[in-house]
C-alpha cells in the first residue's frame, strides 16, 4: 500500500482475536504498548524490512531513501532515549519514496513536520537531540524488540490500539 494510498480497514484487536492460534504459536506477536503514534496515518500495515543501529540513523536514511512499495520500515534503535532516530527530513523522505510506515524502538523528534507527513509513525518517545552520523547499522536483519522477533518479510499492522507482527500476511 504506497503511503498516499487510503490506509486499509483492519483492527490489531480483531486480529489478535481471529488468530489466537497464531498468537499462541508465537508466528504472531502484539509489541509492547509502549509507542505513541506520529503522522497523518493513525492506521497502516505492510511487509516489515528492517534497521539494527544504535544512536546512528545513517542506515534508517540509507534504507528510506530506497522505494518503499508500501512496506513498513521497523527500526531498532536498541531503545535508546539519548536521541532521536527519525525527524521531519526522514519522514518526508520516506512519504516520498512510497512507505507506509516507521516502527522505531527509540525516539523521534520534529513532531509537528512528521505529523504532517502522510505516513504512520510509532516510537517510544520523543527526544530533540540528533543522531549521530557514523554511518553505522545494519538494514535487512532479524532484529529483537520488547523480545519479539521481527525479521525482513514478516508483516506489521499498526493501529490505534497497538502494533502486531505476523511472519505472514493476515489480511
Amino acid at each position: 500500500m504506497p503511503a498516499s494510498a487510503s490506509p486499509v480497514s483492519f483492527a490489531t484487536a480483531d486480529l489478535c482475536d481471529a488468530n489466537e492460534a497464531r498468537l499462541a504459536a508465537g508466528s504472531m506477536h502484539a509489541l509492547h504498548p509502549a509507542f505513541r503514534a506520529f503522522g497523518r496515518h493513525p492506521r497502516f500495515c505492510g511487509p516489515v524490512e528492517t534497521v539494527r543501529c544504535f544512536e546512528d540513523n545513517s542506515a534508517v536514511r540509507s534504507a528510506l531513501e530506497q522505494p518503499g512499495d508500501g512496506r513498513v520500515l521497523v527500526v531498532d534503535g536498541g531503545g535508546s532515549l539519548r536521541c532521536a532516530l527519525l525527524g521531519g527530513n526522514l519522514a518526508q523522505l520516506a512519504e516520498r519514496n512510497g512507505w507506509a510506515g516507521v516502527v522505531v524502538n527509540g525516539c523521534v523528534r520534529d513532531v509537528v513536520e512528521i505529523d504532517a507527513c502522510g505516513i504512520g509513525v510509532r516510537a517510544l518517545a520523543v527526544h530533540p537531540r540528533r543522531s549521530e552520523k557514523r554511518g553505522n547499522g545494519t538494514i535487512g536483519v532479524t532484529v529483537e524488540i520488547g523480545g519479539v522477533r521481527i525479521a525482513p518479510g514478516h508483516w506489521c499492522y499498526a493501529d490505534e490500539d497497538g502494533i502486531v507482527v505476523s511472519d505472514a500476511p493476515l489480511l
